[in-house]
């Protein structure tokens, strides 16, 4: 950075580190909070500029002789590309980690006590090594130690969606150097997480920044699954044939079905969870940030700071275990702003297998199961809602918002149905049969019984003699499936895992048998497809960002994109750490003819000015 007469402020930086004019949202004032030396906790969505929050502080603080700002990550696959993006804006950062050889974090620890480094990115393990508080320490002591930022911060709680008990020891940092600042940032956590992780790291003096939870180029989709692969396919082929995306199951045998079954379609197509070896996880990785028209079918083990802009859609084929999990999940589409998907299928079993999980967990305390059960209830209460699904999310986390018109509710509205004596039949059905044998039954064989089906199981017990039996013969199987669904969604029946996923009633079962309280549902549940939806004009992301573009800019922005691909695997880095789509689609619009024509292009910081604007104009130069 260029010396000047006075230190540069941190809209300076901005502007000349990394090529922005302008601070967005709450980013200036958690910017100022913490040069000046304060605690923050920041709260800011999936792509809403977390790391400018700190990068941008620790290049001020160390202009101003506090030394090396050191950023705990969890994620160590994800360091390489973080530092090779600052070293591409011309700060000096580094990470020590465990692939590097003695040698290698030897020479480096040299470098941080000469005050080389700016930042330093380290796992949460790695700072509690005696090593690591020995150097801590004795950078401390020099007063080099600037600046601590604990990023994916809600991993420290127990009460959130990716609780890593090595976080628990980052307390030691305000113990061991209070008076060294901390700011901790997060994408996703709800009041309770919050509220852990502030005592659990010890900011109950920091101040709070919690940014909107909207990301409004976000469409929400839930459909009922019926089969779900075949489904997930046609979603894929007809709104995102040959882009990028992410898709999420449950376990890796399915992970590794899905993957196989999308590859034989004809999509690129990849694998990840943590039974793969951590070599080829690295290596797949690497080629979803890298390579476009990449889909990646995942167990939650991938994702965490996947700065990858271009994700158009995030798919679940099955129901995570909360709505923190859900909404960090979707949020990795459309970091770049531009139109996304986030498209969930679930179904009965997803609802029995999340259960299961939460009471057949030994290790879990009891208070930990009811919370985790709450969580779970709140999810499945937004997968039935019939509200705008950005309204319910919001709400959520406890924002107020108007209805989005973007999501499959708003889009389509859903009807309801008065389905008051299905679910009387339903519940009177569970409770008859349970009177008549002793014993509950699961619901394939209830859904027999309401449905008059004299099976040889229905015959064996007697169950045909039962009042309920057939009087429920005017719905299909299909619907009495939905109709159980939402019935265990609003908490009046519940499915024991220890019982072989037997149904039982719950206390709020009684008042809808007396004839107290009357059950709407949604119609889909009723027996309409769920597939029906009104025709939307469906246009790509990428087509809406270069609609605006002539013939000729067109052609600029194709070669720049071959330009910044061969520039990118010679410094084995993403092509977006090198540049942004939304950089080269302004710089091909403006078809430059000097670097003054590049200044004040966004992401165009000093440093890449220097470094490529002589090669940037000699590509848009180029005739074709």
């Amino acid at each position: 950075m260029p010396t000047t007469a006075t230190p540069p402020t941190p809209l300076d930086i901005l502007g000349q580190v990394f090529g922005y004019s302008d601070f967005r949202g709450p980013q200036q004032a958690i910017v100022e909070h913490v040069v000046q030396g304060g605690d923050a906790l920041v709260l800011m969505p999936t792509g809403g500029g977390k790391s400018l929050c700190y990068q941008i502080p620790a290049i001020a603080r160390q202009n101003a002789g506090h030394g090396v700002t050191v950023v705990i990550s969890p994620l160590i696959a994800l360091m390489h590309d973080q530092v090779g993006a600052l070293h591409e804006a011309g700060v000096s950062a580094a990470f020590l980690n465990s692939t590097q050889t003695q040698e290698e974090s030897s020479a480096l620890e040299k470098q941080l006590l000469r005050n080389e480094l700016t930042l330093l990115y380290a796992a949460p393990e790695r700072i509690n090594t005696p090593r690591m508080k020995g150097l801590l320490g004795s950078l401390h002591e020099r007063g080099q130690l600037s600046l601590f930022a604990l990023d994916e911060a809600h991993c420290v709680s127990q009460w959130g969606h990716d609780f890593r008990p090595e976080y628990r020891s980052l307390s030691l940092l305000h113990e061991t150097f209070p008076d060294v600042p901390r700011i901790a940032l997060t994408a996703t956590a709800d009041a309770l997480t919050r509220q852990d992780m502030i005592e659990r790291l010890k900011l109950e003096d920091a101040r709070e920044f919690v940014s909107s939870f909207d990301r409004p180029n976000i469409r929400y989709t839930i459909v009922e699954k019926t089969n779900a692969t075949h489904q997930l396919l046609r979603f894929i082929e007809s709104e995102h044939a040959g882009e990028a995306g992410i898709v999420y199951c449950q376990s890796r045998k399915r992970v590794e079905e899905v993957a196989g079954l999308l590859e034989d379609a004809g999509l690129k197509a990849m694998a990840y969870h943590a039974g793969l070896d951590s070599s080829l996880r690295q290596q797949r990785q690497d080629r979803f940030l890298r390579e476009e028209g990449m889909v990646m079918v995942a167990t939650i083990a991938f994702g965490m700071g996947i700065d990858k802009p271009d994700v158009r859609f995030v798919a679940h084929l099955d129901m995570p275990k909360n709505i923190e999990g859900y909404y960090q999940e979707t949020g990795r589409a459309g970091r770049d702003g531009l139109p996304a998907n986030a498209w969930m299928a679930y179904g009965l079993q997803d609802v029995v297998n999340q259960r299961r999980m939460i009471d057949t967990s030994e290790a879990a305390s009891e208070e930990f199961k009811q919370v985790m059960r709450g969580k779970l209830d709140a999810l499945l209460s937004l997968a039935e809602d019939t509200r705008c699904r950005r309204v319910a999310l919001l709400h959520y986390f406890g924002e107020d918002s108007l209805p989005c018109g973007n999501c499959d509710n708003c889009l389509n509205p859903p009807k309801v149905w008065d389905a008051t004596e299905a679910a009387r039949k339903m519940l009177s059905c569970i409770y008859r049969v349970q009177q008549a044998s002793g014993i509950s039954f699961g619901a394939g064989h209830l859904m027999d019984i309401l449905r008059g089906k004299a099976t040889e199981k229905v015959l064996q017990h007697g169950h045909d003699k039962l009042s309920t039996f057939g009087i429920g013969a005017d719905l299909a199987e299909v619907q009495w499936r939905g109709v159980l669904r939402q019935l265990i969604a609003k908490g009046m029946v519940r499915v024991d895992p220890d019982a072989f996923n037997t149904l039982q009633l719950l206390p709020d079962a009684r008042q809808v048998l007396k004839g107290e309280v009357s059950v709407m549902l949604r119609e889909q549940a009723a027996g309409a497809s769920a597939d029906r939806r009104k025709k939307t004009t469906k246009t790509s992301a990428k087509g809406l960002a270069e609609a605006s573009l002539n013939a000729g800019a067109l052609e600029r922005l194709a070669r720049l994109k071959a330009w910044r691909a061969e520039v990118a695997r010679e410094h084995n880095l993403p092509a977006f750490v090198i540049f942004h789509d939304a950089t080269l689609r302004a710089i091909a619009e403006r078809a430059p003819q000097s670097r003054a024509d590049l200044e004040g292009i966004s992401g165009m910081g000093a440093k890449k000015l220097e470094a490529y604007g002589q090669e940037v104009l000699r590509v848009c130069r180029t005739e074709s």
